[in-house]
């Protein structure tokens, strides 16, 4: 087998390995396609040496060539996703409990499930759309699957806010109904002066993952509303505003630390894949070899315009 490797900061290699074995409880997949995922950026850029090598990727999908003997159900041949490890590779091995079939006829680089499951577990937890007024603050990968889910759902507006002009064009296409640039957004947006007429948001989904987009957030939401932080903040403890205990805001950890929550919302995204309802085709924008999971990282960093995500495609 052949797995990528990062041997230093911003440095991998793709190096062969002996063919994996599945335990019992285990199937061996041919890695079909990875997500190169926002959270790896900081092992891609500051970890790793040769003697020392970090192997990344989690957001796979995969055709089962082995499975083992007290597994149930899954067959050689079988397209799966779910929840592994050491991704960008040409093989993997995954708990037989923690994948999926990916939707027929879906290709598997459109249908990787642990983002998607993030996000539908992230969303269940966020009381009531149906004619909410709802804000996502990012728009990046996450931030625009976010808007997809959301609009299906009939909040009375929703808005996305980001920096960059080509995540709020996709913003408007995948159907937020306004964006804007933080330095742009609406005053009245952000605070108010009415007790009649509160236009900040019942819910705030910050999926940012810096300070600074943890307080817009927290200055967004109204009194009594919901923010739910899904942004990943590494390296410690996230700003959160004290104003928000003044506003009685309930606050959701976006996060489900529980393997078996996180299944059932991958299947429930699974099947939006499947009946159309949730579409990767436009948020995976770049597709990558295995020995170019640099150049996917250095795309990320750069953000162009155009970019939203990439997938390893071994």
């Amino acid at each position: 087998m052949l797995t990528s490797q990062v041997i230093g900061p911003r440095r991998s290699e793709v190096v062969e390995l002996d063919d994996l074995v599945p335990s019992d409880s285990q199937v061996l997949v041919d890695v079909l396609a990875c997500g190169v995922c926002a959270s790896d950026r900081r092992p891609w850029r500051e970890l790793g040496t040769p003697d020392a090598p970090i192997r990344l990727g989690h957001e796979m999908s995969g055709r089962i060539t082995a499975v083992g003997s007290s597994t149930l159900g899954w067959r050689v041949g079988d397209i799966i996703t779910g929840l592994g490890g050491d991704g960008f590779s040409s093989q993997a091995l995954m708990d037989s409990n923690a994948i999926l079939p990916v939707p027929a006829g879906v290709d598997p680089a459109l249908a990787i499930g642990e983002p998607l499951a993030v996000l539908v577990e992230a969303l269940s937890r966020c009381g009531t759309i149906l004619g909410a007024r709802v804000a996502v603050v990012g728009l990046g990968f996450m931030g625009l699957g976010m808007i997809q889910l959301v609009r299906r759902m009939a909040p009375s507006i929703l808005v996305g806010i980001d920096p960059n002009p080509g995540a709020r064009a996709h913003g408007l296409a995948g159907g937020a109904h306004e964006v804007y640039h933080p330095d742009e957004l609406p005053a009245a947006y952000r605070s108010t002066t009415s007790a009649t007429n509160d236009q900040r948001f019942d819910l705030v989904l910050e999926i940012t993952g810096v300070p600074s987009g943890m307080q817009l957030s927290a200055e967004m939401v109204k009194p009594y509303s919901t923010l739910s932080i899904i942004g990943y903040h590494p390296g410690g403890v996230p700003l959160v505003d004290s104003t928000l205990w003044m506003k009685a805001v309930t606050v959701v950890n976006g996060f489900s630390p529980d393997r078996r929550r996180t299944m059932l919302a991958m299947a429930d995204g699974l099947d939006l894949v499947a009946r159309r309802q949730f579409d990767y085709a436009p948020l995976i924008t770049n597709r990558f070899a295995l020995d170019q999971v640099d150049e996917a990282y250095e795309l990320m960093h750069a953000n162009p315009a155009e970019f939203v995500k990439s997938v390893i495609v071994p």
